[in-house]
């Protein structure tokens, strides 16, 4: 965990905020449920091997992969958390591994020895994501049956690994993702569309990989863990329709802001005349297996442990919460009011946990993610409803390291990052109304910055109610 000097606020004893009091304990507890989400402890849980074979124990049982049947084993992966699965996978099968191709955000790359680490754009795919496509799909065509494939599987690997199909280009792809980003749509309603314009998402590579036997490593960083929303779920049979990525596009009045060649390919779709993606009764699915590692309930787990060791008596409140950031901000403050005024769920000292993944509808220009605007927002209700922060701390962060497309993971709200942005006359009313909520973070404080953590299973929320 980094939050570098510049960032912290001292408290009158010349200390960083982010070490004491309150906001220490929110971070420390944040931190917790990070570690948890570490590939390497994720992979050494689940992963072992035995004599020849590969054994993956979950919480619904175990299957095991003789090696001695395969002449070659390639290691590839897709996601923001997919070099450092694979730098797991590589410690324990070693020689064992031919060769591979890991694509991951750039600056969230690991030292591999056996596959190439290739690093690509996010959250918008560039001609990079391309590129890593077209290497992905070229690799697949060299794995015949004899070939074992084990993948690493995290969340960003829809914009990370881009293959547009139908005629379509990078800058259509690019259009979509951004006006769907900008919408407020959730992730699982953008990936159906994602999936309906690739020749790798929505089950087309298991269909690439195929006859090789996958075993498909994924780690969650969506709301129920359904494996078909991951990264746009590449190896996994796809639920969605062309019809139903038409009603989301409409449904979040993108439709008709679309290019013209675009809305025709979606049109044809819907129509039959473009194919669907590869359903559950696909045969490609047979030689593939996919295996979830890593949730963002277990991290809550964790957090709820480091909370329960500084003593805070400790609420796991949801690992699914989902809507608009600011109004979520305001939940929270809600729940600090009523553990202060009625001891309501309980009495303070109270820790509350969330974890999901909000949105946000773009009505300004100002630089920020869903978990700064949400910490920015908690103090605004703050200072509606007259909480008394000097008893409270709220933290959002993103697990991955990366709030929006900005360098910070999120951000707190706390007394201290109230009483900084009064001294500063910052305006966060308007800070809100611009979604400029990183601008006033940094200023006052308040931005929670990790570095690439790679990892991915959604974002984590504290409360401290003291």
């Amino acid at each position: 965990m980094i939050v570098s000097a510049e960032e912290a606020v001292l408290d009158e004893g010349g200390e960083s905020t982010w070490s004491t009091g309150l906001r220490g304990d929110a971070l420390a507890i944040f931190k917790a449920g990070l570690e948890r989400a570490d590939p390497l402890f994720l992979i050494d849980r689940c992963l072992s091997l035995e004599g020849d074979h590969l054994v993956v124990k979950t919480g619904e049982g175990s299957r095991s992969w003789d090696l001695s049947r395969f002449d070659k084993i390639l290691l590839v992966g897709y996601g923001k958390a997919s070099a450092r699965m694979a730098l797991a996978v590589e410690s324990m099968l070693g020689d064992c591994i031919d060769s591979g191709l890991v694509v991951t955000k750039t600056g969230h790359g690991e030292a591999l020895r056996k596959a190439r680490v290739f690093e690509s754009t996010h959250p918008v795919p560039g001609a990079s994501s391309v590129e890593a496509g077209n290497l992905m799909l070229d690799l697949a065509s060299k794995a015949d049956e004899r070939t074992l494939i084990i993948n690493c599987v995290s969340g960003g690997g829809s914009a990370l690994l881009c293959a547009p199909a139908h005629g379509l280009s990078l800058e259509d792809k690019r259009s979509i993702s951004s006006l769907l980003l900008a919408s407020g749509a959730p992730i699982g309603a953008i990936n159906c569309v994602r999936k309906h314009l690739s020749r790798v998402k929505g089950g087309f590579l298991a269909r690439a990989f195929h006859p090789a036997t996958s075993l498909n490593l994924i780690l969650s960083d969506v709301m129920g863990d359904d494996l078909a929303v991951i990264a746009s779920g590449p190896t996994v049979p796809d639920p969605g329709t062309w019809g139903e990525a038409i009603d989301v596009l409409r449904n979040y009045d993108v439709f008709d802001r679309l290019e013209p060649g675009l809305r025709k390919v979606l049109e044809k779709g819907r129509s039959g005349e473009l194919s669907e993606t590869p359903k559950a009764d696909d045969p490609v699915f047979a030689s593939t297996a996919n295996i979830l590692v890593g949730t963002n309930y277990l991290s809550l787990l964790a957090a709820k442990e480091g909370a329960e060791a500084l003593g805070y008596p400790t609420l796991l409140l949801t690992s699914r919460l989902e809507g608009e950031a600011r109004e979520l901000a305001r939940v929270f403050v809600a729940l600090a009011i009523d553990v202060l005024a009625h001891a309501l769920p309980a009495r303070a000292p109270l820790c509350v946990l969330a974890g999901g993944e909000s949105t946000v509808t773009l009505r300004g220009h100002g630089r920020g993610g869903r978990n700064q605007e949400m910490a920015l927002a908690f103090l605004d209700a703050a200072c509606d409803t007259g909480l008394d922060l000097r008893r409270v701390a709220f933290l959002s962060g993103a697990t991955d390291g990366n709030d929006g497309p900005t360098d910070a993971a999120g951000g707190v709200a706390d007394a201290a990052a109230l009483a900084a942005c009064r001294r500063g006359g910052l305006d966060i009313k308007a800070a809100l109304a611009d979604n400029n909520s990183y601008q006033i973070l940094e200023t006052s404080g308040a931005l929670l910055i990790t570095g690439p953590t790679n990892t991915n299973v959604c974002d984590i929320q504290v409360l401290i109610v003291s």
